[in-house]
């Protein structure tokens, strides 16, 4: 097994550090606290080949494929994790529309999102429709050459900005998750309300609620046939679900690094604290978690580059760099005590950061029973 990184990789992940240091970080603190939206961030990181990476150069991208967005997306969530969020809502309906779209739409809808001309979103979660995708409640009636959208998506990351994206409903309820079906959508369209929803974390990605009455989508913007969507949406949220684990990562590594510098900057009865057995028991433990899930996190980016099956491995993997990256905020919490609760110091930030990570793209307890019923053989995540 070669754990080395490639020159191209390297250098990959090096222009991706460099960026999130010098254009993102400056600036992180006044964007969370006053919640701004960087589009000109999101423009540049599309102008430097960061949403490219798993999409090839015939439609935009730089086809260097899984392992680089995985690096890229690291770098990004270690500086902020609310971009990490804008990397995976232009890549996720990007590959998406790659893997199932016809030529005509991979031409039309894939390029804007790999500039960052267009800011995308993937509408799928709805009021009563989470972990139950399938639960779902939106319906497209056919009507004449387009789709009439009647229904509403809730928690939608970009909702409030988005200009295109991906959506999931019903075209025929009577045959359950089998009458579900994929489109990409350009927002600019009557019939579509907008509301901005407040979260406790990742406070420059805007979430909201999509409300679609009579919302118009051509046919030609169906991804694959009517009943397609269900599979659509899970092969979608493999991928999407990669780059979240990608960036809890990011977190781990960002707390994890707080708390080794204040060990060693902090004295306490004489001694650095870092010389407590109890504080290098945290760390220790930190960077054993963050350590084992990057391992994970990779091996399920190299399988999609070797184009394998990975569903398994990339719920493994999200759900240790989800844990990893709360365990890591919280121990960081712990070891600066009031400054890591303090505003002014970003342990805080780490901390509400890192609990979206056990929520979105399936939360931990989705990725156990994915894990778990493969293992008893009911469901083989790699059929």
């Amino acid at each position: 097994m070669d754990f080395d990184l490639t020159d191209e990789l390297v250098a990959v992940r090096d222009l991706a550090r460099e960026f999130a240091e010098k254009e993102i970080a400056p600036t992180v603190a006044r964007d969370d606290r006053e919640k701004n939206f960087r589009a000109d961030l999101i423009k540049n990181m599309g102008e430097l080949g960061f949403y490219g990476s798993v999409i090839p150069e015939t439609y935009g991208g730089n086809g260097l494929g899984f392992v680089a967005m995985v690096l890229i997306t690291e770098e990004i969530a270690r500086v902020h994790s609310a971009m990490r969020v804008a990397i995976n809502m232009q890549i996720g309906p990007a590959v998406t529309v790659l893997q199932f779209g016809t030529e005509e739409q991979k031409n039309k809808f894939i390029p804007p999102l790999m500039s960052g001309e267009k800011i995308g979103c993937f509408a799928i979660t709805e009021p009563d429709a989470g972990s139950d995708v399938a639960a779902l409640r939106t319906t497209a009636t056919k009507d004449g050459e387009r789709y009439l959208l009647n229904g509403s998506k809730l928690w939608i990351s970009n909702a409030p900005v988005t200009d295109s994206g991906l959506v999931y409903a019903y075209t025929d309820r009577s045959q359950k998750h089998r009458g579900m079906t994929a489109f990409y959508a350009d927002w600019d369209q009557p019939g579509l309300t907008r509301k901005p929803l407040e979260t406790l974390g990742a406070h420059c990605s805007p979430i909201g609620e999509l409300i679609f009455d009579n919302f118009p989508i051509p046919a030609a913007n169906r991804l694959g046939n009517e009943g397609d969507g269900f599979k659509i949406c899970m092969w979608q949220l493999n991928q999407t679900r990669l780059n979240c684990a990608a960036g809890a990562l990011g977190v781990a590594r960002a707390a994890k690094e707080a708390a080794v510098n204040y060990c060693n900057e902090r004295v306490q009865f004489g001694q650095k604290i870092g010389e407590f057995q109890m504080n290098q028991d945290m760390i220790a433990q930190m960077i054993v978690h963050e350590e084992a899930a990057r391992l994970l996190v990779y091996r399920a980016a190299w399988l999609a580059d070797q184009k394998k099956p990975n569903n398994l491995e990339t719920s493994i993997a999200k759900y240790a760099a989800a844990e990893a990256a709360n365990f890591a905020a919280d121990g960081a919490m712990k070891i600066l005590g009031a400054y890591g609760y303090s505003t002014e110091f970003p342990v805080e930030r780490y901390y509400r950061d890192a609990k979206s990570y056990q929520i979105v793209e399936g939360s931990s307890n989705v990725q156990k029973i994915i894990i778990a019923q493969d293992a008893l053989g009911y469901r083989k995540a790699n059929r």
